[in-house]
């Protein structure tokens, strides 16, 4: 199992270490596959064809640890109700990824986009149950947003520590049914909240650039 890395003490400096990290060549979808449910959804050859989405994974600091904010959609929609997620949506017309995933943020949560610096982008990942082809913007915030739900969209929000996140002892694997086929899911625990799918898949892609490969298996 590997084990987590020191994280530095400063945020300014874990900040500088992700937008490094994010100019190197990324880690993609190995990174992508520790913490994919098996098996996995057969792939879209042609990601031409799915509906582009941007996600926001913004890092800032609650009382001094760095922290990931999640939300927990609304059991009303009907894709993805009830699950957990990055801030994020469909791109609407002339937009690009990164102005859709602030405004995203901004919508569901009411995180300011001039309040967000950008560090660069992970590797889009395909969710071939709703043909979406979702490229995550890591963004920084020095101080803690002040959070605003749409509750049409966003049941909650989840607050995720980084270094939670990096222990070994909240990764889990569960068992479901999926379209009729057993498949294997792992996932995070935090405090009780399973992370898993796509979002897990996203930050695990993340951890691997501050040298932590979660591994659940």
């Amino acid at each position: 199992m590997t084990h987590a890395p020191r994280l530095p003490a400063a945020f300014d400096a874990l900040e500088t270490r992700v937008h490094d990290a994010l100019g190197e060549p990324l880690p993609g979808g190995p990174a992508h596959l520790g913490m994919a449910p098996r098996p996995r959804r057969p792939l879209h050859a042609d990601e031409g064809q799915l509906r582009k989405a941007a996600g926001l994974l913004l890092i800032y600091p609650v009382d001094g640890r760095p922290t990931i904010l999640l939300t927990e959609r609304a059991g009303t929609l009907s894709r993805h109700g009830g699950q957990v997620s990055l801030p994020g949506g469909i791109l609407e017309a002339s937009e690009t990824i990164e102005e859709a995933a602030l405004r995203e943020a901004f919508e569901e949560c009411g995180v300011r986009p001039d309040a967000v610096r950008v560090l660069g982008g992970l590797t889009p990942i395909q969710i071939p149950v709703s043909r979406f082809l979702l490229s995550p913007i890591v963004g920084a915030a020095s101080t803690r947003p002040t959070l605003r739900l749409d509750p049409g969209e966003v049941a909650r929000a989840i607050e995720a520590p980084l270094d939670a996140l990096m222990d070994p002892d909240c990764l889990g694997r569960q068992r479901q049914t999926r379209d009729g086929v057993d498949i294997d899911a792992p996932y995070f625990d935090l405090d009780g909240t399973r992370v898993w799918g796509a979002t897990a898949m996203i930050l695990s892609e993340f951890l691997h650039l501050l040298g932590y490969a979660p591994d659940p298996w």
